[in-house]
């Protein structure tokens, strides 16, 4: 089954390799935003949503992603460089990959992410940080 998964990332270089990889697992990239009002703008689109933090508008990808988890249900995880900028994490995300992530990383991280939205246990990729919200947490026990 495919998701619609949405890329919140100005590099465009960057952000046009993650939708490549993501057409390439079968699923439907649902745009590129590199700024909030974008990102948005195609929420509703969106079943999942791999989010930096530093865009073209500033560092708005925290508020991105409490936006789009809390508000329209999409399933957020973070990749940034500046993992350590998130702290504890945002209420209602799965969690934090660091940059720079490999291709087979990145595929993991969707994998993942795919398997929670869908309320499916899985492991996630080794270097992924987990975010706790009372029950909330990626990986059930």
């Amino acid at each position: 089954m495919t998701s619609r998964i949405l890329v919140v990332e100005d590099e465009i270089f960057v952000a046009a390799e993650i939708e490549y990889v993501i057409a390439e697992m079968g699923h439907e990239p649902v745009g590129v935003a590199a700024d909030q009002e974008t990102a948005l703008k195609l929420a509703a689109r969106a079943d999942i949503a791999l989010v930096d933090l530093n865009l073209q508008d500033g560092p708005t990808g925290m508020s991105i992603g409490r936006i789009l988890a809390q508000t329209h249900g999409v399933t957020v995880l973070f990749m940034t460089a500046n993992p350590s900028q998130l702290g504890n994490g945002i209420p209602g995300t799965l969690g934090v990959l660091p940059k720079p992530v490999t291709e087979r990383e990145l595929k993991q991280a969707v994998t993942f992410a795919v398997a929670r939205h869908r309320d499916i246990e899985a492991t996630p990729p080794q270097r992924l940080k987990l975010f706790n919200w009372g029950g909330q947490m990626a990986a059930s026990a």
